[in-house]
């Protein structure tokens, strides 16, 4: 498996399953998304209200039909920055088998391209503070951690 192998797109009603294991695929990924089985409806019902937001879109990395990898990317117009549009990636993962291969990389030029392509001039991102590795990966790809992102459970 190589690289050049992957193939980005968009993710279909029929990637789900997968999708939800490559979420559970690590400790804290598990703690926080039950299997597809398990709350199957949940998972339907929101990639359902994603397909028709063309501002909210999986994209499913494939090698040989087979996906190892995901993320999702979510375009944001606000007012900062000259009414920028500004591009969320979230929910980034590659299969603990196919993980040290390059694929994370070729993931994220992928959403890079597509930011630009739709015209955003920011890409930013949150990582796990207990995933370090994460932060090192992000950061040789040119991110700067330049804020520090604070979130509420509600």
């Amino acid at each position: 498996m190589t690289p050049d192998e992957l193939i980005c797109r968009p993710a279909a009603l029929q990637d789900l399953p997968d999708i939800i294991d490559l979420l559970g695929d690590d400790v804290l990924g598990r703690a926080r998304n039950p299997a597809y089985a398990d709350g199957a409806s949940a998972y339907d019902a929101a990639f359902h209200q994603m397909l028709g937001n063309p501002d909210n879109t999986v994209i499913v990395g494939t090698i040989a039909g087979k996906i190892v990898g995901c993320y999702q990317i979510t375009f944001i117009r606000g007012l900062s920055h000259k009414g920028a549009l500004r591009a969320q990636v979230e929910s980034v993962r590659i299969a603990s088998a196919s993980r040290g291969a390059g694929l994370g990389g070729v993931m994220m030029r992928d959403a890079i391209h597509r930011a630009r392509d739709r015209g955003a001039n920011i890409l930013q991102l949150t990582t796990d503070q207990r995933r370090p590795h994460t932060r090192r990966f992000y950061e040789r790809l040119g991110f700067v951690a330049s804020h520090t992102g604070m979130k509420l459970a509600l």
